[in-house]
Parts: C-alpha cells; structure tokens; sequence
C-alpha cells in the first residue's frame, strides 16, 4: 500500500493521530484502508490536510466550522433549517399577551431543559 500509516502522518503534518481520526470522522479527509482496516495517507490526503490547515489559521476556522459547512453543503434539510432560522425574527405568539412574553420564553426554556 502506497503511503503513510497514521503515526507517520501525523508526525509528517503536525496533526495528532487522534486529531486525524477526528478529521476522517467529520468527513474532510478520508485515507486509504489496508485490507485489514489501517489507515494509510497518500499524496492527496497530505495535501488535503495542508490545506485544511492553511484554511483554519487563515480563516481564523476550527474543524467543527469546517466539518458543519460540509454537513451543510451535504444534508439539504439542515441547510434549509440553519438558513430558516438565520432568517427568522423573533415575534411574539398571537396568544400570549406582550407583558407575558417574557415569562412564556422562561417556561419554553424550562421545559426543553428538563427534556435533556
């Protein structure tokens, strides 16, 4: 198998084993498996871990950011409803009276605090 297996990967980028276990985990960079399941990095997955690199510290990013744009770009509900509440304005519910607003929020708020 061409390439490098983990410890030599992540001694050649600078990124930890478990840090590029976590980036295969969010999908922006996939290595090679052996047959028995190792991970092997090739050219591409190095210049891909690069890059991510260059575009973390130029971006001020961290990989949660760059792992959520690639969920977004892939999964069309989630982007629909991150994109649906970025555009949303808060209004009050018809039934609840405007000095009332705030204790209502409260008790929302409540409720889905004790359902976790």
């Amino acid at each position: 198998m061409d390439g490098l297996p983990i410890a030599e990967a992540a001694q050649t980028t600078g990124w930890s084993p478990r840090m590029l276990r976590y980036v295969e985990q969010l999908g922006l960079v996939e290595p090679d498996r052996s047959p028995g399941g190792h991970r092997f990095y090739g050219p591409e997955q190095l210049q891909r871990l690069r890059t991510l690199r260059e575009l973390l510290t130029g971006h001020d990013l961290d990989l949660g950011d760059v792992g959520l744009a690639l969920r977004l770009r892939r999964e069309t509900g989630l982007r629909q409803a991150v994109e649906g509440w970025l555009d949303s304005v808060p209004t009050r519910p018809e039934h609840v009276p405007a000095p009332d607003w705030l204790r209502w929020e409260q008790e929302k708020h409540q409720s889905l605090m004790e359902k976790t």
